[in-house]
């Protein structure tokens, strides 16, 4: 298969046009292939000032070294440092990490992402009640800070992680109407994604169903959920060689709504290292025994492959576990 981000690729123009109309309304905003700016991307560049408005007290409690193995953790409700924002930095410096956290999402979909942000870190405070880490120094050319929280780990690196998407594996997910949500999600800011994922196993046929629908999915262990394997072949699910064009237009679709909450920057980089790997490599997996609701639309799912894995839980709530690389 030809390449999916190539500028002179018809597959590439074939996602462009079905994919969501977040991706087609200008989410890329530049071309794909385009050479990458010079122009440090805001949030990177909030963070520099971010770390140098910082006290000794301060760089104590929230700076570390680059090999510090808190960088690349992932989990869905977890703190990286023990100090939440409120009880360790001004509010001038509190409204500078929300503003970095605002930019590493995309316009279209940043007002959901606050939404469920507050909602799910309510009875804590707020966004008040997250924590942040700085590791490397900004301006030393390795740098990465990390925001955590329920249902939130997030990265800002200015491509020092090389070959990484997002900077690493990150996790996003909602509790909109209690921590056991029915099976419409109802307020759910990401049920759209699985929404969207479910179009794609109403297309197959049976006996591509059988390939793609299993039991049980995957625990949710911190990084072990989104460790990545390096293989081409057997993973779980349907693999992309078994599906037609058009059911291949539908996945890219499902990629484009996974991605649409995210800035330009990370969702260029994302679909560099999925082409990378090879769209063809990609499997899609739908667990049956998770069906909240026994209503047949796929709560829990999932796309893996190579070096990328998205996994979707939706029961009993969304969790997203997401972990992007040009190779395992």
């Amino acid at each position: 298969m030809k390449s999916i981000i190539q500028s002179s690729s018809p597959n590439r123009r074939e996602f462009l046009q079905k994919g969501t109309q977040a991706l087609a309304a200008g989410l890329f905003g530049t071309s794909l292939a385009a050479e990458p700016t010079v122009v440090m991307p805001k949030s990177e560049t909030l963070v520099h000032q971010l770390y140098g408005s910082f006290d000794e007290a301060q760089k104590t409690a929230l700076c570390f070294d680059w090999k510090d193995p808190r960088r690349l953790k992932v989990d869905n409700n977890w703190h990286i440092t023990p100090q939440k924002l409120r009880d360790v930095l001004k509010a001038d410096q509190q409204d500078l990490v929300r503003e970095i956290f605002d930019g590493l999402h995309s316009e279209e979909y940043k007002k959901e992402v606050w939404r469920q942000f507050d909602q799910d870190n309510k009875s804590d405070g707020g966004f008040a009640s997250s924590s942040i880490a700085l590791f490397g120094a900004p301006g030393s050319g390795q740098f990465e800070f990390v925001l955590t929280g329920r249902h939130c780990t997030r990265r800002c690196d200015g491509d020092s992680e090389a070959g990484t998407a997002f900077g690493g594996p990150i996790f996003y997910g909602h509790a909109a109407k209690g921590f056991y949500e029915k099976q419409d999600h109802e307020g759910n800011a990401y049920w759209f994604q699985a929404k969207r994922a479910n179009e794609v196993f109403k297309a197959l046929d049976g006996k591509q169903r059988e390939l793609a629908l299993l039991g049980d999915s995957r625990d949710e262990t911190g990084n072990k959920t989104v460790k990545l394997t390096g293989k081409k072949t057997g993973l779980e699910g349907i693999p992309m060689t078994e599906l037609s064009a058009d059911q291949k237009g539908l996945v890219r679709q499902v990629i484009g709504d996974l991605l649409a909450p995210f800035r330009k920057e990370d969702v260029q980089e994302s679909l560099k290292h999925i082409e990378t790997a090879g769209f063809d490599h990609l499997h899609m997996a739908f667990y049956k025994n998770q069906d909240v609701g026994n209503d047949g639309l796929w709560d829990v799912w999932q796309i893996e492959g190579p070096s990328m894995i998205w996994y979707f839980r939706g029961d009993p709530h969304v969790h997203c576990w997401a972990h992007i690389k040009e190779r395992a």
